[in-house]
């Protein structure tokens, strides 16, 4: 799920954060590969955040149902600049990567978890 927003990346960001946590997620990492490729590699890269989203009733919920739940937490987030005045906001599938588990309580948690991620890039304009 993604969508476009006609804005720069810095005015992007703190929308894309306020859609999540009105869905009931924080953010708890945050990657800006620009600034990890330019310090590893020397290379220059756009705009270009991952942000770690979880929401912590579901994350709770979801390891009370799996313990190894959490190798597929948090739900990532990609935040890139497309071009100059165009950002992509795109989420995982929490539905596709956990379908891994065979267990259809978690299922049902990853279908919630994946119609407020949908929700959150809605918001955004999608």
């Amino acid at each position: 799920m993604s969508t476009h927003l006609h804005e720069t990346f810095e005015d992007a960001m703190p929308q894309v954060e306020r859609a999540l946590a009105d869905q009931g997620f924080g953010i708890i990492t945050r990657i800006d590969m620009s600034a990890t490729l330019q310090d590893k590699l020397g290379k220059d890269f756009r705009p270009y955040t991952i942000l770690g989203a979880c929401n912590p009733e579901a994350a709770y919920a979801a390891l009370q149902l799996e313990d190894k739940v959490g190798t597929m937490l948090p739900c990532n987030v990609i935040v890139q600049q497309v071009h100059k005045g165009l950002v992509e906001v795109a989420a995982i599938d929490p539905v596709a990567s956990m379908q891994a588990i065979d267990n259809p309580d978690l299922d049902r948690a990853a279908h919630e978890i994946r119609d407020k991620l949908a929700t959150a890039i809605n918001m955004l304009g999608g």
